[in-house]
């Protein structure tokens, strides 16, 4: 390794994971086979790079520090199954990725959220995530109907994938150490969200449209977003659901039911 250090950017959220007991733990729950791609998001210094170009065929990392850039270039000059992308990876091509590729990723936790539908968009390109997160998204993500951490992103994501909060990391397993606590998980790609005719924009719309007003139930909520009322009536007569419910006590598969009961014009 060489011995100039790239020092973190606070503007761009870095925050190295430095511990290697962590880094162990990661691949192990990655469970990768070598003849495996992975998709690295944010390699920063390299140190779960190592292990990931170790582990599998290719890694392909995506860094969108220049400075990081040309640090990882001298690092793993020698290293030939390491694609380093310079450039933001909420403008990637996941398109271009291999089907079955796997994603390992420290996110930066500014952009994490858009970086997730990102990666969503093109599920169909992955077999499963594993993704270091800020523990409040983590949970976030894991969150059951009737919570209050349940919202629109855990119905999102649980609809695509099965998440699980596979365990979490201390702030001194960074540096610097960040000012919320970490945690890993683990997305599996639901095999049914590549088979089923879905409209995922439209999806979307319905869920978070649902859940703009916590407190206030189905039909209002959807009437105060600006969809078609009698559409609204139509699509819960449907679905079979009561438009007096809360968003927080529909499942991610009555939200999918609903979605497609709702037509709008």
């Amino acid at each position: 390794m060489t011995s100039s250090l790239p020092r973190p950017r606070k503007s761009l959220g870095q925050h190295f994971l430095t511990d290697p007991n962590i880094i162990r733990k990661i691949i192990a729950l990655a469970d990768l086979r070598p003849d495996e791609t992975v998709l690295e998001i944010g390699p920063g210094r390299g140190a779960l790079t190592g292990a990931l170009c170790r582990a599998v065929k290719t890694v392909v990392a995506v860094e969108v520090d220049a400075n990081l850039g040309e640090y990882l270039s001298r690092t793993f000059s020698n290293v030939h199954n390491l694609d380093l992308r310079i450039g933001d990876a909420l403008e990637f091509p996941f398109e271009s990725l291999s089907a079955g590729t796997v994603v390992v990723a420290n996110l930066p936790y500014n952009i994490s959220t858009p970086i997730l539908f990102r990666l969503l968009e093109s599920r169909h390109r992955f077999d499963r995530l594993i993704l270091m997160l800020q523990t409040e998204v983590a949970r976030r993500l894991v969150a059951k109907p009737g919570g209050k951490t349940y919202g629109s992103l855990s119905v999102s994501m649980q609809r695509w994938t099965v998440p699980s909060l596979a365990f979490t990391v201390s702030p001194g397993c960074f540096h610097p150490p960040p000012e919320v606590g970490s945690a890993v998980v683990k997305l599996e790609v639901r095999k049914d969200s590549l088979i089923e005719p879905a409209d995922d924009a439209h999806f979307l719309r319905i869920v978070r449209a649902a859940f703009a007003h916590r407190r206030k139930t189905l039909t209002n909520s959807l009437r105060d977003a600006g969809l078609d009322p009698d559409a609204i009536t139509r699509g819960l007569a449907d679905a079979g659901i009561e438009g007096s419910r809360r968003a927080e006590t529909l499942s991610p598969d009555e939200f999918v039911t609903l979605a497609r009961a709702i037509t709008l014009p």
